[in-house]
Order: C-alpha cells, then structure tokens, then sequence
C-alpha cells in the first residue's frame, strides 16, 4: 500500500480509501465486517461513510452503514487509532427530506448530525467529518453548466459550516473538516474563511473523478495541489460501467444499474462508446480494466485517495491491488488521447 498526508494534518493515509456506500442494502452486516477486515489486511486505513448511506437514501434504511461500521469498531476498539473514519453530514440540497428537512448546515444542525453519528459509529471522535454538500444551488451531481439563481436561498454561510467544524474539533469530537461536492468558489470560500479565522481549515474535498470524469481537472485539481487540500475520488469506476460489465444492453445481476435506475449520470450516450475505448486500452496494455480505473485516479498529483467500494470481497481485493498497478508513459498517452475524443460523458 502506498500512503500520503491528508491535507495538512500531518496523519497519513492510504491511498486506497474503502467506500461503504452499499453496505445496508446491498451488503449484509457479516459482509461489511469482512471488506473491513479484508482491506486493512491489503493495508488500507481509510474508510469512508455518511450519515445519508447506504445509497440510494431511504428512510428506513437512513444510518446503517454507519451502524454497520460501529458495530465492528465496538469489536474491535484496539484497532480504533489505526483506522481513519471518514463519515459525512447531509445537506438539505440532497433532497433527503427524511433527514432533517428544511435545516441548513448550521450549527444546530451539524452538532445533532455529528452526535447522531458518533453513537452510531460507537466511537468518542470522528476523524474526517465532512459537508456532504453545500445548501446553495451550484453545478453538482451530473451538471456542468452553471445557471446562475438569482434570489435563491443559498442556506447557511459556508463561514458558518466551517465556524461549526471548528467548535467540534475543539471540543474533540472530530479531528478535522472535509467537504464534498464542492465547486472552484466553494472550496476558495471556505479556505478564505479559514485564513481570516472564521472557521476550522478543510482537509480534504471528495468529488467525482474518474476516466469518464475529469472535470474536477478543471477549475480544482491547481486548487488542491497548491492548497494541499487533496482529492478524495469517488465513482472512480464509474459506477462500474469502466468494468466493461454493462456494454452491449448485459444487465448482471444484483449490479447497481441494474437495480437503482436512478443512476442516469453513468448511462449517458457517450458514456459506453469512452468506456469501450477504456477498456480495450487496458486489455491492450495486459491490464484488468477495473485496476487501470483505480491505478490512473490514485496517480494523479492532486488526489489523496481514490475510493473504492464493491459488493463482495472478490472485487475489493481486486480494486485494492490496483495501487500497486503501474501506467507506463504510452498508456497514459492513449488515456489522454481517448479523453480528448471524448470528453466527460459521465460528469
């Protein structure tokens, strides 16, 4: 495994960060428990919730993962300072109406989510406690093309968000503050606000990223690099659809698209023809094309962690090893090239 600091902390942490998104609906408890104890086998000391998991969000299943994850903390609480855990308060911009509707990311709201958390989890602290995203409207989730709203409720300041983060660290409830769907202004924002004093300085932002992604390379990857504040990468595989599973109309069984048609930003029309291209250069280069997905994220300068999450023990440990997956010049050029061709079909 390979490790780098996470922001400015000076913690280290693998650069495999393990995803837990399916954990609650379609991973059982006993499933969880084993990714966990698999990925910290491999070396991996990074795992990463939310409060609004397992995805898609319900109410009736709203908080498991986390419980899932609590449970085996609570089994395992000399392996407490060893593991990083990474978990997530929602916004209202979610549209998970269940979870306190209506609040913005005030204080108010951000200490009873945190508290909430932390019983679930069966821990005293969170590591990274990150904004899942913002309440204002901003181009997110599947949008590139910002449409400016005039009078729109931009919810609490993001000075505020990040004076609440800076109690509870203080207070030791989290070590540090990360966000997570935020745009080129937003992460900015919060840094200014940091450097006036008016809130705890972020750790980490964790957006999309992927081959059929790289829109955070845009307006954010400078910003992460010269302000060390690193990206955490989700959907490096695309939801899968870079495995080359889906081409061709194949639904596999108890696969994400197949079940959660909610799912639209990966099923877009230029999103097999890219990911074919994907896939055909990486079994051209003798590569699993899942492990060059992963391997490309997790070399990229401005990324902390790619983040990998799977529903069985079989496809972790494959993504896992796609740190030790190494891109030869020429690969990277063709990557580049098919990129170029098409540009993020999947953003």
């Amino acid at each position: 495994m390979k490790y780098v600091e996470l922001g400015t902390t000076g913690r280290k942490v693998s650069r495999i960060c393990l995803g837990t998104m399916t954990w609650g609906q379609q991973n059982s408890e006993a499933d969880a428990h084993a990714q966990i104890d698999l990925a910290l086998d491999m070396g991996v000391d990074f795992i990463d919730a939310a409060e609004m998991y397992p995805v898609p969000p319900k109410k009736e299943t709203y908080g498991r993962t986390e419980e899932y994850l609590g449970t085996w903390l609570a089994k395992n609480k000399a392996k407490r300072d060893k593991v990083v855990v990474a978990t997530k308060v929602a916004s209202r911009s979610m549209g998970n109406d269940h979870i306190r509707p209506g609040q913005p990311l005030n204080e108010a709201s951000i200490r009873a989510a945190v508290e909430a958390s932390l019983k679930r989890l069966q821990t005293d602290y969170i590591d990274l406690y990150q904004a899942h995203s913002a309440d204002r409207p901003a181009n997110r989730f599947g949008v590139l093309d910002y449409a400016h709203k005039e009078g729109a409720d931009q919810g609490a300041s993001l000075a505020e968000t990040a004076g609440a983060m800076e109690k509870l660290v203080k207070e030791g409830k989290i070590r540090w503050f990360g966000v997570s769907n935020e745009t080129p202004w937003g992460l900015l924002d919060y840094l200014r606000a940091a450097d006036k004093g008016r809130g705890a300085r972020i750790a980490s932002i964790q957006n999309p990223y992927s081959l059929l992604n790289r829109s955070f390379e845009i307006g954010l990857a400078e910003i992460a690099i010269k302000e060390k504040v690193g990206l955490l990468a989700y959907s490096v595989l695309g939801m899968g659809v870079l495995t080359g599973k889906y081409f061709d109309g194949a639904k596999p069984a108890n696969a994400r698209l197949t079940m959660f048609e909610r799912f639209k930003r990966y099923s877009t029309p230029r999103a097999e023809p890219a990911a074919k291209q994907y896939v055909a250069a990486a079994r051209e280069a003798g590569l699993d094309p899942a492990q060059l997905a992963v391997a490309f994220v997790a070399s990229q300068p401005f990324v902390t962690a790619a983040i990998v999450g799977a529903t069985s023990v079989e496809q972790l440990k494959t993504n896992i090893a796609a740190i030790d997956v190494a891109i030869s010049p020429e690969l990277r050029a063709k990557l580049d090239a098919i990129h170029a061709g098409n540009p993020n079909p999947c953003p």
